[in-house]
């Protein structure tokens, strides 16, 4: 068998081209067997790696999500008060996905389409940020910066607010609108929400 990192290797290939396929050709219209072809190996020998045409496409998805999983993760474990660790990771979130969506509009699709199938990668991310918001939410409530001590309800706030700007499906649909007039509203959104959760007053 060859080493790990030979196996690491072969993998990230495959994925690297799968990648440029999505972006060429869509990911309807990419395939397993000219993903093979590229990379000078059989389609079989991809399917050692990834099961799936399906499991590939959520392996290139999960990938590009994982940068913006770990910058949430790093503030909320920063020295920042709770409402600068929210206010922080609500515009992360908005900023990255904005760019992905300017940028590299055939993987943000690929993000679109998990979650209307409510595939794996979708819902892990999903968990992971809600995971990361709730970790603060707590701790504001902990430490009394936030007056709003029902957490559910907290976090309902802060989703429902937020929802324009942070979920994949409504950013795409203001895809025209200004990034920078998008990211003025969501700051006044933050400074409200954060608001009524020091005050427990909506």
């Amino acid at each position: 068998m060859p080493p790990s990192s030979a196996l690491d290797s072969v993998e990230a290939r495959i994925l690297e081209i799968a990648r440029e396929h999505v972006r060429k050709f869509g990911a309807a219209r990419a395939t397993v067997v000219g993903v093979a072809q590229q990379a000078g190996m059989t389609h079989a020998n991809v399917y050692r790696y990834f099961p799936s045409k399906t499991a590939l496409l959520e392996e290139i998805t999960a990938a590009w999500l994982r940068p913006i999983e770990a910058r949430l993760r790093e503030a909320a474990e920063s020295a920042d008060p709770a409402a600068d660790k929210l206010e922080n990771m609500l515009m992360t979130i908005h900023r990255a996905y904005r760019q992905k969506l300017e940028s590299d509009p055939a993987l943000f699709d690929l993000l679109i389409e998990a979650l209307e199938k409510n595939r794996g990668s979708a819902r892990r991310h999903r968990a992971r940020v809600q995971s990361e918001i709730q970790r603060v939410v707590e701790e504001g409530v902990a430490s009394r910066a936030f007056a709003m001590t029902d957490r559910r309800r907290a976090m309902s706030l802060i989703f429902d607010a937020a929802h324009r700007f942070i979920h994949p499906v409504a950013l795409r649909r203001d895809k025209d609108v200004a990034g920078a007039a998008l990211a003025t509203r969501l700051e006044t959104i933050v400074a409200v929400t954060l608001r009524t959760l020091r005050t427990g007053r909506a």
